[in-house]
């Protein structure tokens, strides 16, 4: 049995503002001038769906749950019905955003355009409450990810937490801007939290330029009562913060079909060992198998399970 293996407990991913994800593939981006595209494609998505995917691929049970717009669906559904992921979205009316995503072939990289989607209300955020009163256990991973949508206070993800903490539920936390300060200004803290440099920086209103400017900003989040605090470096792997020695983890870069929810794949991996209560090491290796082995593939998605548990073999780890 892989050590990788996690317990039978359905891990909760909350999105409050899902979306669309249509990318269009051209050979090189050039502002200003006319492309033809060479591929186009349209998946359900939103940083909590995403997760959920990739756990559901790894054949972790999923159930996902947050707001979602009952006009346009059909592609959530598809996607939950196809991974067997169990689906508890509180539907509104109107419909969920689309995110257009060009993926330059040349640059190897992908130019985000985020547009607007649904406005919820307190009723809405109440229904999402209630929703997860019935699905939390003591001990339930639960995931909130993700922007908030318009008409929800930055505090929503701070309420949420403490709500799931009051159940027992273990939280991972990955949003940025203000609904990640108001989260870590708040008594309640999630066990864990997935920053990029950028989102680190932004929290820290300050540049941090530095591998020990960043790893000293994490130091300090876990101090005031982050267990975990894990910051994404991109090609460069990742920084993993807990009790004990600070880990740098990467993997030599590789050709990738598409970066477009990489980072989400890094979350899934961080839950799926949580899972199988890995020690910090073995979080560091499967989150960052999670997170290059999704760059293999289209959409939120993940290869057969033995080649992330060889990626995961292969993750250079370094002591800080």
């Amino acid at each position: 049995m892989s050590t990788f293996e996690e317990d039978i407990r359905p891990v909760v991913t909350v999105t409050l503002n899902p979306a669309i994800d249509q990318t269009i593939t051209v050979e090189a981006l050039r502002p200003g001038h006319v492309h033809r595209a060479s591929a186009v494609r349209r998946n359900a998505g939103g940083k909590g769906v995403n997760v959920a995917s990739c756990l559901a691929d790894w054949g972790t049970p999923v159930v996902a749950t947050g707001l979602l717009g009952s006009g346009n669906a059909a592609a959530f559904e598809a996607l939950f019905a196809a991974k067997g992921i169990a689906d508890r979205f509180v539907r509104l009316p109107g419909e969920t955003r689309v995110n257009v995503k060009i993926a330059d072939r040349a640059a190897a990289d992908t130019t985000d355009l985020n547009l607007p989607g649904l406005t919820a209300d307190a009723d809405a955020l109440d229904r999402v409450r209630r929703t997860l009163r019935e699905l939390v256990l003591p001990g339930t991973p639960v995931l909130l990810a993700g922007s908030l949508p318009d008409g929800l206070p930055a505090d929503s993800y701070a309420t949420l937490t403490a709500d799931l903490r009051a159940q027992g539920a273990r939280v991972v936390l990955d949003s940025s801007g203000p609904p990640l300060a108001a989260a870590l200004a708040a008594p309640d803290l999630p066990f864990c939290i997935k920053p990029n440099r950028h989102e680190l920086e932004a929290w820290a209103g300050a540049p941090l330029p530095a591998t020990a400017d960043l790893l000293e900003a994490a130091r300090g989040l876990h101090r005031n009562g982050v267990a975990v605090v894990v910051v994404s470096l991109g090609v460069d792997g990742a920084l993993f913060v807990a009790d004990g020695p600070a880990l740098h983890a990467r993997l030599p870069a590789v050709n990738a079909l598409s970066t477009v929810g990489a980072g989400d794949a890094m979350v899934a991996g961080l839950i799926a060992a949580f899972g199988a209560d890995a020690p910090l090491e073995g979080v560091a290796r499967l989150s960052v198998a999670f997170a290059t082995a999704k760059l293999g593939c289209f959409g939120p998605n993940l290869p057969a399970a033995d080649t992330v548990r060889a990626l995961a073999g292969q993750v250079e780890i370094s002591t800080l």
